[in-house]
């Protein structure tokens, strides 16, 4: 067994490993900043060990970022706070590039669960009073709303195949009564780039330290 050190702080954890022998995880940092009583508020970073080499994936500009998947490609995806701590988007990490995967139009948040060999990747974008999530797929640069309740798809394979957790009618507790759902979508670019072309208006917001709280509870 092998022990991965944190980013300078007192704790971290892994989240995923690939075929390769990476592993991404996160940490928080130096100090422990932000750890006022509670790892919920932490300054967090994301990272990948490979083979004893540990990297600092950094953030969009703000304090806190998270990975949650790993492709045998190396490639990684997650979320983090943009500068200020005003917006998390989902992220990509790729070939030690950072890469702001946006929201839907209209959206101020976003995440992302999983990507697969081909860079297909699912997530889901939040309305920026945090009261609407959609189940998202990003693919050759467009993002794509899945239009399917569907509130947490978990992982995407090579046939862009989706699975997750769902809730059928009549239940409002996955706890007792949620289902697990495979999906074949079909992913229609051409409604992808209507939707990025429609009409963004202003909506209230959730303030960073409540977003990152709902964060922290949904991972």
């Amino acid at each position: 067994m092998l022990d991965i050190p944190t980013l300078g702080g007192t704790f971290a954890f892994a989240e995923c490993a690939n075929n390769q022998g990476q592993v991404i995880g996160g940490s928080n940092l130096v100090g422990d900043v932000g750890c006022t009583g509670s790892l919920d508020f932490c300054a967090q970073h994301a990272f990948s060990w490979d083979h004893g080499t540990l990297t600092d994936l950094g953030t969009l500009g703000g304090s806190f970022s998270l990975a949650e998947w790993l492709n045998n490609e190396g490639e990684a995806v997650g979320g983090a706070f943009t500068a200020g701590d005003e917006l998390f988007h989902a992220t990509l990490w790729r070939d030690g590039q950072i890469s702001d995967l946006g929201t839907l139009p209209g959206d101020c948040f976003s995440v992302a669960n999983a990507i697969n060999s081909k860079g297909q990747i699912v997530g889901k974008s939040f309305s920026c009073d945090g009261s609407t999530e959609r189940a998202v797929v990003w693919d050759k640069g467009a993002i794509i709303n899945l239009n399917v309740p569907i509130p947490e798809p978990i992982n995407i394979n090579d046939k862009g195949q989706l699975a997750g957790d769902r809730l059928p009618p009549g239940c409002d507790d996955e706890n007792i009564c949620g289902h697990e759902f495979l999906l074949t979508p079909a992913l229609p670019v051409r409604a992808a780039r209507e939707l990025m072309m429609a009409t963004l208006e202003p909506v209230p917001q959730l303030s960073p330290r409540t977003l990152q709280h709902r964060l922290n509870a949904a991972v």
